[in-house]
């Protein structure tokens, strides 16, 4: 299974239920590889139906779906896999309920975390901010040789995410980073469709670096 491409996270704000399936479907058409279900504000029995749509969505156009945290539910609607951040829930326990389903852990800017959960068996990590980021202010930007030493570092898949524009994402591709996680830029376009295709376009154009 390839991990490689656009990584597009909903928004609470910027992706509302009522055309939430609408934005997603047009983020496929454009390119999306990967779409994580990110909401921390509702229950899981609340957000189950919802869940179980994207799944099919996602599922007919062979687009892998990963649950931000929710592990209960990433098991109920038969999702992808999980991704964990610093406060989820713990890696181990995760692995164990889904042992053969994908699982993402953020590392932020900490390169001996990744290597941990690497070791652990974690399908990929995340970096970040990459940027300054509208949907999390406070969170602390990474220097820009993280991403290049990561690379160097690590045998798994290395997902950016933090404040990424068109303006800015080609640098972080040319590190080599196999997937751009995006929020702002690509949900609050007027154009989903040609947003989309326009950061996939960044992979076809930058040729994959092994670690």
């Amino acid at each position: 299974m390839l991990l490689r491409g656009l990584y597009a996270i909903t928004d609470n704000n910027l992706t509302p239920d009522h055309c939430l399936l609408d934005q997603v479907k047009q983020a496929i058409l454009g390119g999306v590889k990967i779409l994580q279900l990110r909401d921390k504000l509702r229950s899981d029995d609340e957000l189950y139906p919802l869940a179980v749509a994207l799944r099919e969505l996602c599922r007919e156009h062979k687009v892998l779906f990963i649950m931000n945290d929710r592990l209960a539910l990433a098991l109920k609607v038969d999702a992808d896999g999980v991704h964990l951040g610093q406060h989820d829930l713990e890696f181990q326990e995760a692995r164990k309920a889904i042992p053969d389903k994908l699982i993402g852990v953020s590392c932020y800017g900490d390169l001996e975390r990744a290597e941990y959960y690497q070791d652990q068996g974690a399908d990929y990590v995340a970096f970040g901010a990459c940027f300054s980021s509208p949907t999390k202010p406070l969170a602390k930007q990474i220097p820009d040789t993280l991403l290049k030493e990561a690379k160097q570092r690590l045998q798994i898949p290395i997902c950016a995410i933090g404040g990424i524009t068109l303006g800015n994402a080609e640098q972080l591709t040319q590190h080599g980073v196999d997937m751009l996680a995006v929020i702002s830029d690509l949900w609050q376009s007027p154009e989903i469709i040609r947003q989309a295709k326009a950061f996939s376009r960044l992979f076809e154009e930058s040729p994959m670096i092994s670690s």
